[in-house]
């Protein structure tokens, strides 16, 4: 359940300034924005750029978001089913008014270009997982949160009175979907033991985008090239900064709902060299999370065969064997 994405481009390391870019409309190789090509051919981004105007701007709040305990836990794998259904009611009703917005203004000068409905509309995949989760009569099941509601008003205003800061909105949710969603996906199908077949994770699955990283490189390249000025710019960077804070307030609520539901956790942190798509690349991944419980992770696995009797036995004929060959060698 990716409720928040990555403002900060997460498809590359910021600190990134060369890429090129294959235009999926007629596999022409194009530039990613209004950058130069250096002498080797390769677009060099500039600092005015909306995708790197973005991925500064978005930095500080991003690391606020990818620390919150909702964000980590989820990442561990440990998951409540019952909140997980809840984040994606609040993002059912997210992307309900972000659609019905864009859709009002497809044909803005600002929007028209990022218009890709049948690649990125998320609406009616949340809603399918929202069927499976809560059954045919889901609609009347569900309500919008305090934090959801905000959020939802927000998106509604600007799609009336400033329609070009929905870009930011929309490229936050949707790339982030595109890429860290893709390792959410995987971890929420490991602990909750969902099936196989998608049933229940339809939010994560682009069935019509083949290859995610051409996708996102060709969104960057149409939004670097639309037509705003310095000031519009910088109000779309704000407003991206204003989309994670909506977010953390949703994480938030959950996590205060989660104070009051039965603990039914479910602990199965997932083997990332199994998962499709790069752990690194998660839009609320902090990279020292890698490092302080991969260790703990390990000992952890370790008490739990050690309590088990027959982890004892198979421990106890591993150290005779060891000690075996040993002996063999030393004679």
């Amino acid at each position: 359940m990716c409720l928040s994405s990555q403002t900060s481009d997460p498809t590359k390391d910021a600190g990134m300034s060369a890429v090129r870019t294959e235009d999926a409309a007629d596999g022409r190789s194009t530039a990613n924005g209004r950058g130069v090509c250096d002498e080797r051919g390769v677009t060099v981004l500039s600092p005015t750029d909306l995708s790197e105007m973005l991925a500064a701007g978005t930095k500080e709040v991003h690391e606020k978001a990818e620390n919150t305990e909702f964000v980590k836990d989820f990442l561990k794998g440990r998951i409540r089913k019952e909140l997980f259904k809840l984040g994606h009611v609040a993002l059912f009703f997210t992307y309900s008014a972000l659609e019905e917005q864009i859709e009002r203004n497809k044909e803005h000068p600002h929007l028209a270009a990022l218009y890709f409905p049948h690649e990125l509309h998320r609406r009616d995949a949340l809603a399918r997982d929202l069927r499976y989760f809560y059954g045919e009569d889901w609609q009347n099941q569900i309500s919008i949160s305090p934090a959801t509601q905000r959020y939802v008003e927000r998106i509604r205003q600007i799609g009336r009175d400033q329609p070009a800061l929905l870009v930011a909105h929309a490229y936050t949710r949707y790339m982030g979907d595109l890429s860290g969603g893709q390792v959410l996906r995987k971890v929420a199908q490991r602990a909750m033991k969902l099936p196989h077949t998608g049933e229940g994770l339809n939010f994560y699955q682009f069935d019509s985008i083949h290859s995610a990283k051409a996708f996102k490189q060709l969104y960057r390249s149409r939004m670097n090239e639309l037509e705003l000025d310095a000031l519009t710019k910088q109000k779309i960077v704000e407003e991206a900064v204003l989309a994670f804070q909506f977010n953390m307030e949703i994480f938030g609520e959950l996590e205060e709902a989660g104070k009051t539901l039965q603990d039914d956790v479910l602990d199965a942190a997932p083997v990332h060299g199994e998962m499709q798509g790069d752990i690194s690349q998660c839009p609320y991944y902090a990279a020292k999370m890698a490092a302080s419980d991969g260790s703990s992770y390990i000992c952890q696995m370790a008490m739990t065969v050690l309590k088990n009797p027959s982890g004892q036995v198979l421990l106890a004929a591993w150290i005779a064997a060891l000690a075996g060959l040993a002996a063999w060698y030393l004679m």
